[in-house]
C-alpha cells in the first residue's frame, strides 16, 4: 500500500443527498457524504468510542450521529461535537476527540480521498491538488467505466501496463489477433514520480485507431504516461481532435482492487460514434481482463514470483523500481531518486 497520494472512492453519482455512503481505500474503511452546502467529505468508518461503523448513523448536513450512543462528529474535521451522556458536571473535553478524517476533493466524476494514514491523522501540510484529467477545449464529453478486480495493486497494475497480450486476450475482429502481431518499438523518457511513451503513431493494427483516422482525416499521435501510485493516462491528438483517458487501479484490500477509466473527447460530439464504442466495446475490453486476472489468482496461489523478461516486460520493472524509490525516499526523507536516468527505445512484438 503507497500512502500519501489521492485515490478514487466513489463516483460522485453515488454519494448524493444526506445519504452516508461505505467505501474502502487501502484496507482503510470510509464513510462519505455531501454537506449541506453539497461538499463532499470523508471519515474514518470507525466511532472512536466503541469501533461502531459511523455510516450506520444519522446525518443532518453538518455532523455525523453514531447511531451505537449518539456521539456527534464535524464531517469535514472529525471533530467530537457531543456526547449525550455526559453530565453538566463532566470534565472530559469531547472537543480533543476526533474520528479519522481524509482531505476530499472531486474530480471528473469522481469522490478524491488523500490517503496519507490508516487513522486518518490530521496532515501536517495542506496536500496537493487532487488529479484531474487533461482537456484541451472547451466543449467535451465524458464516460467512465469501471470493474472490481479480485488481485492484489501490484499484479493488476502491471497487467494495466503490459504491452504484449493484446493480441491473445482481446482477440476480436474491432481490435486485434495474433495473426496482426508485429514488431514495435516506442520511446519513453522519465517524468516526475513516473515515465513517458513519447508521442508516436498509433498501433496500425488495432481497428479503433483506424476509425479515428478515418473520421479525422488526419494522422493521430499518442501519448501515454504513467504516474505512482496507480494512474494510466492517454492523449490521443489529430489535428483539432483529441481523446484524452485516465484509468486508475485502486487497492481496496489486499486481495482486491478497482479499475476506474475516465475519458473525454471532443471528436464528432454530435455523433455519438466514440461514445459507442466506449460503452460498447470498453466492457468487453475490460471483462476480457478482468477474466484473465481471475485466472492467473489460480496460479499465483502456488507461485507467486513472475518472471519479467526483456523490453515487453520492462514497464513492469519500471514500476516497482519506482515504487521501491518512492518508499524509500519517504524512509530517509531525502530526494526521490529516479530510476530511469533518461530516453530509452524498448521493442517488442505484439
Amino acid at each position: 500500500m503507497m500512502w500519501g497520494f489521492w485515490y478514487p472512492a466513489l463516483r460522485s453519482q453515488q454519494v448524493h443527498g444526506r445519504k452516508l455512503v461505505r467505501a474502502t481505500l487501502l484496507d482503510v474503511p470510509l464513510v462519505l457524504g455531501r454537506d449541506a452546502a453539497g461538499k463532499t467529505f470523508a471519515l474514518r468508518d470507525i466511532c472512536p468510542h466503541r469501533a461502531f461503523p459511523l455510516s450506520f448513523g444519522q446525518f443532518d448536513g453538518s455532523t455525523v450521529e453514531c447511531a451505537y450512543h449518539g456521539w456527534r462528529f464535524e464531517a469535514h474535521t472529525g471533530q467530537c461535537q457531543a456526547i449525550p451522556s455526559l453530565t453538566a458536571d463532566s470534565k472530559l473535553k469531547c472537543e480533543r476527540i476526533y474520528a479519522g478524517s481524509f482531505p476530499c476533493e472531486e474530480r471528473d466524476g469522481y469522490v478524491w480521498c488523500f490517503v496519507s494514514n490508516p487513522e486518518g491523522r490530521a496532515l501536517d501540510a495542506a496536500p496537493p491538488a487532487a488529479p484531474e484529467l487533461p482537456t484541451f477545449s472547451s466543449h467535451y464529453q465524458m464516460a467512465h467505466l469501471w470493474a472490481d478486480l479480485p488481485c492484489g495493486v501490484d499484479q493488476a497494475i502491471i497487467g494495466l501496463m503490459d504491452p504484449a497480450h493484446g493480441p491473445f486476450v482481446h482477440q476480436a475482429w474491432w481490435w486485434r489477433s495474433r495473426h496482426s502481431i508485429r514488431e514495435k518499438e516506442k520511446q519513453f523518457e522519465p517524468i516526475p514520480n513516473g515515465f513517458r511513451m513519447s508521442p508516436h503513431a498509433p498501433s496500425a493494427n488495432s481497428a479503433p485507431y483506424k476509425i479515428l483516422k478515418l473520421i479525422t482525416g488526419e494522422p493521430a499521435t499518442t501519448m501515454i504516461d504513467f504516474v505512482l501510485p496507480n494512474q494510466r493516462f492517454e492523449q490521443i491528438r489529430a489535428g483539432r481532435y483529441w481523446l484524452s483517458s485516465r484509468t486508475t487501479v485502486t487497492p481496496i484490500r489486499s486481495d482486491l482492487c478497482r479499475l476506474d477509466f475516465c475519458a473525454a473527447w471532443n471528436i464528432l460530439t454530435w455523433f455519438p460514434i466514440v461514445s459507442f464504442i466506449i460503452h460498447v466495446f470498453g466492457p468487453r475490453f475490460i471483462r476480457q481482463d478482468t477474466e484473465v486476472i481471475e485466472k492467473q489468482a489460480l496460479g499465483l496461489k502456488y507461485e507467486d514470483r513472475m518472471m519479467l523478461v526483456d523490453d515487453a516486460d520492462r514497464q513492469a520493472r519500471w514500476y516497482f523500481d519506482l515504487k521501491a524509490a518512492y518508499l524509500e525516499s519517504k524512509r530517509t526523507g531525502a530526494p526521490m531518486k529516479h530510476p530511469i536516468a533518461g530516453p530509452v527505445t524498448l521493442r517488442w512484438r505484439s
